[in-house]
């Protein structure tokens, strides 16, 4: 154990003792995500953020609706101090047990599938490219249609969540086939590694939430060299993602509300709902406690409202990414004077779900929300040969695609 690490163990007994649960699971997540201390005593923070926080030797999951709640083992550690008893670690545990903190984690998944090869039809292409620019350089996949569109093509940009690439992203979600069936094109960028070490996209840090910085900055790059290269039309360019991709797609909404003319949410998070690892966890746990306070006058920021189009799919059991996060953004949405719809509908594939549509004055939907009913953190109406899908749930991929392009291009809603 270094000393940086004994250190922090310290300062959460401390914390734990004067009963600061809170404030000691903060210290705790910032020592397991690599915080350290710079020379002058700030705080340095890695690149990181894993959905998989760990407390302790053990991982406390969030207990399903209508079941007791109970402690899950996974791989427990021995304690370090090499002596018989409770030591440091030991006693944080045993009063974060009793005070059950909800904490979050992968497990309730099907886990990482194998992947299946990605069929490209005869004549279609699936390009790897490369992008950079000052702020840095990612790759990304570029899915281009067999048959030439009529006339200028739509742009969907699509952002992966933490663990995956693009390749497994476009089989979970078969974004590909019904690209193909409505002729648009779909880039697939890929968070690097060195970037962050689960493969998220870094929404929660300050610098990447801002226009012409970071990985906005790199996004949207990558967005104008599409547009420039293809006949894309400008007017037809959209964003979404999952999880930490659904929280940047909301991020390059707010901070290129120009260049996208509409953004899909799944099981995300709002823009600027983390400045740091530790508000990150507790926006995904739904408290924003400890959010430090907005910046109002950071430069390149937009507000909190994003001013585009919006839908949003989640999961009403997303053990990973609390459920409020959806509510969050729709109320950042809604429009004095706008006229809310709700509807209920069984899915054909078994999945319950919540339709809430938002119109504006003119009866333009501005604002879809969709609460699936029984669904985790995954993709709606996903394909298994990709990681992290819900194939029971309404095909998220469709109605994504049917708001942006209208339901005269792709269909109504149920048509799938």
């Amino acid at each position: 154990m270094n000393m940086d690490f004994a250190d922090a163990m310290r300062v959460a007994l401390q914390s734990t003792r004067a009963q600061k649960l809170i404030e000691a699971t903060r210290v705790i997540q910032n020592a397991l995500s690599g915080r350290r201390r710079a020379a002058n005593g700030k705080a340095i923070e890695k690149n990181v953020i894993d959905l998989t926080s760990e407390v302790t030797g053990r991982r406390m999951a969030a207990p399903r609706q209508g079941e007791p709640e109970t402690l899950s083992e996974v791989s427990p550690r021995q304690p370090s101090t090499g002596a018989q008893g409770t030591g440091p670690g030991e006693e944080i545990l045993g009063t974060l047990r009793q005070t059950k903190l909800p904490s979050f984690s992968l497990d309730p998944l099907a886990g990482v599938r194998a992947r299946t090869a990605l069929e490209i039809p005869d004549g279609a292409q699936f390009l790897s490219r490369s992008f950079a620019c000052p702020a840095g350089s990612r790759t990304y996949k570029l899915y281009v249609p067999r048959h030439a569109a009529a006339g200028k093509r739509p742009l969907l940009v699509m952002l992966h969540g933490g663990t995956q690439d693009a390749d497994d992203f476009a089989a979970g979600t078969g974004m590909n086939v019904l690209a193909e069936k409505h002729g648009l094109i779909v880039a697939y960028p890929s968070q690097s590694k060195s970037a962050n070490a689960s493969m998220c996209w870094n929404w929660f840090k300050p610098e990447d939430q801002m226009r012409g910085l970071g990985e906005p900055s790199i996004i949207a790059g990558i967005t104008a060299e599409i547009i420039a290269n293809y006949d894309v039309d400008p007017d037809r360019v959209f964003v979404a993602g999952l999880s930490a991709g659904g929280a940047m797609a909301a991020v390059m909404a707010a901070t290129y509300p120009d260049v996208y003319a509409a953004v899909g949410v799944h099981s995300g998070l709002p823009y600027r709902s983390a400045t740091d690892v530790a508000s990150a966890f507790a926006a995904m746990r739904g408290d924003p406690g400890l959010r430090r306070p907005r910046q109002r006058n950071a430069r390149g920021a937009a507000d909190h409202c994003l001013r585009i189009r919006t839908i949003i799919f989640h999961g009403e059991a997303d053990r990973i990414v609390h459920p409020s996060n959806a509510s969050k953004i729709v109320e950042a949405q809604a429009k004095i004077g706008a006229r809310a719809e709700h509807a209920k509908a069984q899915h054909s594939a078994s999945r319950a779900y919540t339709r809430t549509v938002i119109r504006d004055e003119t009866g333009l939907a501005v604002v879809e929300q969709w609460l699936i009913h029984g669904s985790g953190h995954a993709w709606s109406g996903g394909s298994p040969n990709g990681s992290y899908t819900d194939p029971h749930g309404p095909d998220a991929s469709h109605e994504m695609l049917r708001f942006f392009l209208g339901a005269e291009l792709v269909g109504g809603v149920g048509k799938h």
